[in-house]
């Protein structure tokens, strides 16, 4: 039961972000679901990657007397670690975007409601 508690994890992050982007009017709490979401897709490919008693992918960590043919299944691979870093750095040029409209739309506006500000353009 322990084992499968990131997913757990993962499974409530994605839950309670789709419920504020898809039941939440204001552009700051859509944002911050949106952030919730993301988070929650990192710990998925952390979780992915994440082998109990593997070592780091570079020969220099190997233990003294073997080599990398000895021992490949007990390295773990870099490929969800490059993934998560690509979508946080993503995660975040997206955020600022988010926000920024998000101002502009509040000077324009007067308002961070979403309704409020369809019901303006008419």
């Amino acid at each position: 039961m322990i084992y499968n508690l990131p997913f757990m994890t993962v499974i409530a992050l994605i839950a309670i972000g789709m419920y504020a982007i898809l039941f939440r009017r204001n552009l700051i709490k859509i944002a911050i679901g949106i952030t919730i979401v993301e988070s929650g897709v990192n710990l998925f490919l952390i979780t992915l990657g994440y082998r109990k008693g593997g070592i780091a992918p570079i020969f220099t960590n190997l233990p003294p007397g073997t080599t990398p043919e000895e021992i490949p299944g007990k390295m773990v691979l870099p490929v969800p670690q490059a993934l998560t870093l690509t979508s946080i750095v993503i995660g975040v040029a997206v955020l600022a975007l988010i926000l920024s409209l998000a101002i502009q739309i509040y000077r324009n506006y007067g308002t961070l409601n979403a309704e409020k500000v369809r019901r303006l353009k008419e």
